[in-house]
């Protein structure tokens, strides 16, 4: 099954370039440009890379620009994609970060369900902000938010996450409530994989699954590891799992992932990410 991973990295000389993801020793590798390994969209890829790796499955493709907060460069990317998305084959997308744009979200979501077979669409991060503002997130398979991202697809109003009603940002507790909420007011894809101390499943408006265990409090400030769970999810449906299935062992290997490498606060994305394999390896084997 054919991928396409879509974000930004924080760089503005990056210039707009698509090929085939490798990883390297501690660096990516997406055609002739090379990036470390941080979070955000690098986490993303990466993660998805070294999943595919032990699933013995085709890398990903990557289509990345460099995009610092101003927007042209997720612009680019944007009028790339839609010019060419009604002629692409991939069987599905991760999209990540890029600059919100409803406009340009909606040209490349209408030329990809023109086609003859719809692609799977997963969203995070501000591709999912777009998502939701364009009142067409139920035409995505999967959205991955954090427990601060699911209160703003919760609210209504909510321009951005930052503005969410009640400041619910980190209100563990109301997750199930802000689900339901979600669904309720259109604001959801098919599939949620909720990101938190307790990991949420759930499928038109109902929780099927959570995974709570193991829980390494040392994972909670380490930047990239919510990027690092979409990417691993991304690796399990290129497999062809089942959504759920995929989202249930995607959180189980990440947070196994913090169990085996015990880290410390300092550690970095790509200090977890050889630990990834062992614990891809392990959740196969599990039932």
């Amino acid at each position: 099954m054919s991928w396409l991973i879509v974000g930004t990295v924080p760089y503005e000389s990056f210039p707009l370039t698509e090929d085939i993801c490798i990883l390297e020793k501690d660096c990516l590798r997406i055609g002739e440009q090379r990036i470390r390994i941080a979070r955000g969209t690098p986490a993303l890829i990466a993660a998805a890379c070294a999943t595919a790796d032990v699933l013995n499955i085709e890398r990903p493709r990557a289509l990345l620009v460099g995009d610092t907060g101003r927007g042209e460069g997720s612009r680019r990317l944007y009028d790339c994609l839609a010019d060419t998305a009604d002629k692409r084959s991939e069987s599905g997308y991760s999209f990540h970060y890029l600059f919100p744009d409803v406009f340009r979200h909606n040209r490349i979501l209408w030329k990809l369900e023109s086609l003859s077979v719809k692609p799977m669409l997963v969203a995070d991060a501000g591709y999912m902000y777009a998502a939701k503002m364009s009142g067409f997130a139920s035409s995505y398979t999967l959205f991955t938010p954090d427990v601060g991202e699911m209160a703003f697809l919760a609210d209504s109003q909510a321009p951005h996450p930052f503005y969410t009603r009640g400041f619910l940002l980190r209100d563990e507790n109301r997750v199930p409530d802000l689900i339901q909420q979600a669904y309720a007011e259109g604001n959801a894809a098919q599939y949620l994989l909720v990101k938190g101390q307790q990991d949420y499943v759930a499928c038109d408006g109902e929780i099927i699954g959570t995974v709570s265990e193991p829980c390494v409090a040392a994972m909670e400030p380490i930047g990239g590891t919510g990027d690092s769970l979409t990417g691993i999810v991304t690796a399990f449906l290129m497999a062809e799992y089942s959504v759920s299935e995929a989202c249930m062992r995607a959180a189980r290997a990440n947070r196994l992932t913090g169990f085996l490498a015990n880290p410390s606060p300092a550690f970095s994305i790509q200090d977890l990410l050889p630990f990834l394999y062992k614990a891809a390896e392990s959740v196969l084997s599990e039932k």
